[in-house]
């Protein structure tokens, strides 16, 4: 009797602790639904009047121009039409037409500083920008960078305008509500809300990718325009879209607040952007690659090769040394070292970090500036040449035919003289981990195991070692007919 009364008591107890946590959990997600937005309406209010449209004009020669190349799933993509009659004049044998477009764009600075992303007023004769009061302003290029598609513009308003402010993007969450304003469509301002589903996205469409994704309406029009969080602050700038049919599928993405902060500083002071620059060409580390090198898990990015004309090459770097910190940063991957190293201030000596042979090393160097790097790049480019050569005497090793990079097979080839030595891949088999590994004629085989070869018979040789040793696989440093190298780890079996 005893024991039944003390388990009905015991029972009693569970139900009532089940009932509370219940109530609890009720009540909390009653608080959580309480404070989901009941309404945008004031914040829309109070941010609308610094968002802009921004019409932008080209005459464009149909003979010898193009309509301008805008970033894959751009929501300007189809906006380029003639929204006036097409008025062709007679000028010799040129024909001419005006084509407009319309974006979207925000005020941040009462003076007149307006910001929108390039492609919205790229290749423009003339640049308008709309206010929601229907007032118009002539607006002059400040500055514009492609890299992150953004542009600066300037207009000269005779009272101060309604700015807003750039807020953290870093403290932005996964579902937290955001705020698109724009003008989707060429139907004038327009606001829609949704949340952030994702950070970092990279959509391929230049070096620094690092998207916010939203499922807030993003659609032609809207590029240029800002994304707010709830406390009205501006973390994001709608720049492209994922859609099969150019309308919004709830898949946007904006360039995040502090990408676009440093760019756009720069653009107002300098008209133009300065990027550090290391002077490295690196890949990413894969499990392979780590386990070859020995350095633990994959991690870091890893040298492939030093520009010779490049800060990197006075520092002591040296291809095969994996990056995994800058300037006191930790470097996860080889898409986090463009970022950090283009956002450091040209001319600052930073500590790197690198793993070399197993250990750590720490190297300094003083970084350079990018623009300046990429100019000179375009001014010494040339064509490869063209020349026949004779066959020579081939080897198989590694599920690859491999030969002598003699002068008439690099003429063949096209490689440049920048290979300087090496041995040439002049076949793959369609099965072999080399094609896996995207290997084809016309790479040349720099080092395998971290030494230099210059003779097939040196790379056999090598592998049969590497495979008595009970190594699964042998690590190659390869360069395409360019010059440019990567690091390949390919099974020896």
């Amino acid at each position: 009797m005893i024991a039944s009364s003390r388990q009905r008591f015991s029972t009693r107890r569970v139900l009532a602790g089940l009932a509370f946590a219940g109530a609890l959990g009720f009540l909390a997600s009653a608080q959580a639904r309480a404070e989901a937005p009941e309404s945008f309406a004031d914040l829309a209010a109070s941010v609308t009047p610094a968002v802009v449209n921004i019409s932008a004009t080209q005459v464009v020669d149909e003979k010898g121009a193009d309509m301008p190349q805008l970033p894959p799933g751009s929501p300007l993509d189809d906006m380029f039409e003639e929204f006036l009659k097409r008025h062709r004049k007679q000028n010799g044998e040129n024909h001419q037409r005006r084509s407009s477009s319309l974006g979207s764009g925000f005020v941040i600075d009462p003076a007149g500083v307006v910001v929108t992303n390039n492609h919205v007023i790229d290749g423009a004769n003339d640049i308008e920008v709309i206010f929601t009061d229907g007032s118009k302003l002539k607006a002059e290029i400040v500055g514009k960078d492609t890299k992150v598609d953004l542009a600066v513009l300037r207009v000269k308003p005779s009272k101060p305008l309604a700015a807003v402010k750039f807020g953290d993007s870093d403290k932005a969450r996964v579902g937290d509500w955001v705020l698109a304003v724009g003008n989707p469509f060429a139907l004038g301002g327009s606001v829609t809300a949704g949340i952030i589903s994702a950070k970092g996205r990279n959509i391929d469409s230049g070096p620094y990718d690092n998207y916010l994704q939203t499922d807030a309406a993003i659609n032609k029009g809207n590029s240029g325009g800002p994304l707010f969080d709830m406390a009205g602050e501006v973390i994001g700038i709608n720049t492209a879209i994922l859609s099969p049919s150019g309308g919004s599928i709830g898949i946007g993405f904006a360039t995040p607040a502090n990408t676009a902060q440093p760019v756009i500083e720069q653009l107002i002071k300098f008209g133009e952007t300065r990027r550090g620059w290391l002077g490295v060409r690196i890949q990413n580390v894969d499990d392979a690659i780590a386990e070859s090198l020995g350095i633990g898990k994959a991690r870091g990015a890893l040298i492939s090769g030093i520009d010779e004309s490049g800060p990197s090459a006075t520092a002591g770097f040296k291809p095969g040394d994996v990056i995994v910190t800058f300037d006191g940063k930790a470097v996860s991957d080889a898409r986090e070292l463009p970022k950090i190293v283009a956002s450091t201030p040209v001319g600052k000596e930073v500590d790197v970090v690198v793993i070399r042979n197993g250990k750590e090393l720490t190297k300094k160097v003083t970084l350079g500036r990018l623009e300046e790097r990429d100019a000179k790049a375009a001014k010494t480019k040339k064509e490869p040449s063209e020349q026949p050569a004779p066959e020579a005497e081939k080897t198989h090793a590694l599920g690859m035919d491999l030969m002598v990079l003699t002068k008439d097979l690099r003429a063949k080839l096209q490689i440049k003289d920048s290979v300087k030595t090496g041995v040439a891949i002049v076949g793959v088999d369609s099965d072999a981990p080399a094609a896996e590994q995207h290997l084809s004629p016309g790479d040349v085989i720099l080092e395998i195991n971290r030494k230099p070869v210059n003779a097939p018979a040196e790379i056999v040789a090598e592998a049969k070692a590497l495979k008595a040793d009970g190594r699964k696989s042998a690590l190659l440093l390869v360069a395409n007919g360019q010059g440019q190298a990567r690091f390949v780890a390919l099974a020896l079996d």
